[in-house]
């Protein structure tokens, strides 16, 4: 018997995709992926648990790629430290060759319409050391709270992400129609916000959308990077990556846009955007530890 909390495929789509069981109403379940930012119904009857060790292909795939991502993202980290180092050393003088500095990356403010891929979301930020403030909101009220938090948090980018999709049965089917999407209308209104409080793209680095978005109206509205092109499924750590990649690049460098995108596990198909200069900077000299400073008080 299917239960709450449970793993579980569709056996009508040959089980490709795990999902975790969300919520049971009658003969029906609501369903989110564990890996992809879906959120699906099926009837129980087309629902098979699986063993938490033997994900579906797809969503194994996307495992195996999401750990090599960050590999990267690591592996890239490494890399500018060494280059800050070499940059330090010709720039001091020959007496202070071994002057240290310090790191500011840019500052991400993600509101995720997910509170599971939030969590996971600020996991990943925390592992990369990324400085990240990071909200709950469902779409819908994503645009107001934003136009709140802009000003206090005064981030360096901007995620909004959370569930969309096409709809089954949409009042148009246009695909380049707002109301063909579940929340891609809410995303595109949010990144309007974000723009009119910041108009320079390199200033502000916004991330925006979910699965199958409208990534042309998110583009349009203001947005550097968006989903979904091909209006396929996105996994649930694209947006953070992304953003992860924009804070830990140079402002003195633009953003690789193949390399940061190939980086995602859902590749151009899931997600593209324009050129973008990222929003890392360091600093000198190295800061001090106050509490071990020998100081003599002057007043």
């Amino acid at each position: 018997m299917t239960r709450l909390g449970d793993l579980v495929v569709r056996k009508s789509y040959g089980g490709d995709v795990t999902f975790r069981v969300e919520r049971i109403e009658r003969s029906v379940a609501i369903i989110k992926g564990t890996e992809f930012r879906l959120l699906a119904d099926a009837p129980l009857t087309d629902l098979l648990e699986v063993d938490p060790g033997s994900p579906g292909e797809k969503t194994e795939r996307a495992r195996i790629k999401a750990t090599e991502s960050v590999q990267r993202l690591r592996q890239d980290r490494q890399e500018m430290a060494e280059r800050n180092q070499v940059a330090v050393q010709q720039w001091s003088s020959p007496a202070a060759q071994e002057q240290a500095y310090f790191e500011v990356p840019g500052k991400v403010l993600h509101l995720d319409g997910d509170e599971r891929y939030l969590q996971k979301s600020l996991d990943l930020y925390e592992k990369l050391r990324v400085p990240v403030n990071g909200y709950y909101v469902n779409e819908s009220a994503m645009p107001s709270v934003l136009y709140r938090l802009l000003p206090v948090v005064n981030p360096d980018i901007v995620v909004l992400t959370g569930h969309d999709g096409v709809l089954k049965n949409p009042p148009s089917r246009d695909l380049y129609n707002l109301t063909s999407y579940k929340n891609s209308k809410h995303f595109v209104e949010a990144v309007r916000v974000a723009r009119e409080y910041e108009r320079n793209f390199d200033t502000l680095t916004i991330v925006a959308g979910a699965c199958q978005s409208h990534f042309e109206a998110l583009l349009q509205a203001g947005a550097n990077f968006a989903s979904s092109p091909a209006r396929v499924l996105i996994h649930a750590l694209d947006p953070v990556y992304i953003a992860a990649k924009a804070s830990l690049t140079s402002i003195r460098d633009t953003i690789h846009i193949t390399d940061v995108l190939n980086q995602t596990i859902s590749g151009t198909k899931g997600v593209g955007g324009i050129e973008t200069r990222g929003s890392y900077r360091i600093g000198l000299p190295t800061l001090k530890d106050l509490s071990k400073l020998d100081i003599v008080p002057t007043m």
